[in-house]
């Protein structure tokens, strides 16, 4: 709530909260500001006062002003891009192909906005657009008690005065070879390369097989820091709708025959953002496509402990032939830690290691001991069993806070997130969202191009306090009140 001071005018406390916002990249370039009469009424002040804040921003340069459309956020300026959105078409013939148009370049920016908000905090109540458990749930005495097990005298100074080895802590790629069979992926301690969390060993991967300008499959709507992060490599994108059972197979087709892909980015189990984990025959298709058209797939599968062991992966079924394993532990133990790690076809083994080298030298030898203990101790593995069951009930209590709600799930409800239908623009709620304390997941950030969205994604350890619900569905109605008074 603004408040006048001696020291500061209302106006100057309006434009100092965009300001910030913009900085943080809360709002991103492009984003249009409320009208003066929508600000006004939402921040309880006169429409007089939103104009002085507006002014200021202008005279900042953080907004412009489109002759009778309102306020936006500057763009950067237009600079060559490597990402590509593919529209498919239906050519005179009938036979489809892919017609390429290069967009702004966006994906960056915006998919920073949330990891801004997870490190900055936006306040103290539970954030729904987070895509990491609250740390209460993660805390524990086993952490404490593997780090000091790799802390004595001798340990440290058997370690840590030279680099480790270049792979990573063989006693940690022993466990996790062990871990990987119990999911049927079957790969050698030779066979695995530690790295500074899933991220990097998705970075490694694509700085091994990818070259800029080089095509890539990424599962839409999807991860949105993988859109971004290959865009700035880059890369050109294909994004490829994704179904219950897994990616729409005809538009891969496609794809391969117009553009010949070198990588297809998968989330086979509880996909970020929907949940859909993928079915048997969609593997086995999948797999025929990468014989045929020659290209690698590497399947994230961070979310991989809140689910069943027997479900579908791709790496399993192709024993690590064209298929790269990417798994980590910031989801379910310790996100500071920052140990990933990937499991590769023998042959790519050195090559993804080459790169490992060029880009972090080795990784922190102390952790990844302690991590190792954690798993060969089996306290991971109680560990991600009590979460699974505290996950669970917070899911239940989450789903029937948003039907309550007048929400629906565009997907079924499973794993960490939740898929929901608002039936309002969320990136225009995500705004006012935030001027309650609230940081929302708004599903133009799961596209490869940001379009305007109704869907929004929730984390269900973060969304099962009413408070949240009520407050949502009020703005939510506001906004819903608001379109139907203009459409009048």
């Amino acid at each position: 709530m603004l408040m006048k001071t001696a020291a500061q005018s209302l106006a100057e406390q309006l434009a100092a909260l965009f300001a910030q916002r913009i900085r943080d990249r809360l709002l991103a370039p492009g984003a249009r500001l409320p009208s003066v009469r929508l600000c006004a009424q939402q921040q309880g002040v006169s429409p007089s006062t939103v104009v002085g804040a507006y002014d200021q921003l202008l005279a900042q340069g953080l907004v412009e002003a489109r002759k009778n459309r309102g306020f936006y956020v500057r763009e950067l300026p237009s600079v060559a891009v490597g990402s590509a959105q593919a529209a498919i078409e239906s050519g005179a013939n009938g036979v489809a192909h892919l017609m390429l148009t290069v967009p702004q370049r966006y994906a960056p920016l915006n998919a920073t906005a949330l990891i801004r908000g997870m490190f900055k905090g936006v306040s103290n109540k539970p954030q729904p657009g987070m895509g990491v458990l609250p740390k209460e749930w993660l805390q524990s005495t086993f952490l404490a008690t593997a780090v000091r097990r790799s802390c004595s005298v001798e340990a440290l100074n058997a370690f840590s005065l030279q680099y480790g080895e270049p792979a990573g802590d063989i006693g940690l790629r022993r466990a996790l070879s062990t871990k990987l069979a119990g999911l049927s992926v079957h790969a050698a301690p030779e066979q695995i390369i530690t790295t500074v969390g899933a991220t990097n060993a998705l970075d490694v991967v694509s700085r091994t097989l990818l070259r800029a300008g080089d095509y890539v499959m990424v599962e839409e709507p999807g991860w949105a820091i993988e859109f971004a992060r290959l865009d700035s490599l880059g890369m050109r994108i294909l994004p490829v709708p994704r179904r219950a059972d897994g990616p729409d197979l005809e538009v891969m087709a496609r794809y391969c025959e117009a553009h010949r892909p070198k990588l297809f980015v998968s989330v086979s189990v509880f996909h970020n953002p929907t949940g859909f984990c993928l079915s048997p025959s969609s593997a086995y298709r999948i797999l025929q496509l990468a014989n045929q058209h020659d290209f690698h797939i590497v399947e994230d599968d961070t979310y991989s402990h809140f689910a069943p062991e027997h479900a579908t992966r791709l790496c399993a079924l192709d024993g690590l032939q064209r298929t790269i394993y990417v798994g980590g532990f910031a989801k379910i133990l310790a996100p500071n830690w920052r140990v990933g790690y990937l499991a590769a076809p023998k042959d790519l083994a050195e090559r993804l290691l080459d790169t490992k080298l060029l880009s972090t030298l080795t990784t922190p030898a102390l952790l990844e001991k302690a991590l190792a203990w954690c798993i060969d101790q089996g306290q991971l593995r109680r560990h991600a069993e009590r979460i699974r069951t505290q996950l669970d009930g917070a899911r239940a209590r989450s789903v029937k806070l948003a039907l309550a709600h007048g929400c629906t799930f565009a997907s079924d409800p499973v794993g960490l997130f939740g898929w929901v239908e608002t039936g309002v623009d969320t990136d225009a709620l995500s705004q006012r969202m935030l001027d309650e304390g609230y940081l929302l997941a708004p599903g133009a950030l799961f596209h490869a191009q940001r379009t305007p969205s109704s869907l929004m994604r929730i984390n269900f350890a973060s969304t099962q306090e009413a408070q949240f619900w009520k407050t949502f569905a009020r703005l939510r109605d506001e906004q819903l009140g608001k379109a139907t008074s203009v459409a009048k």
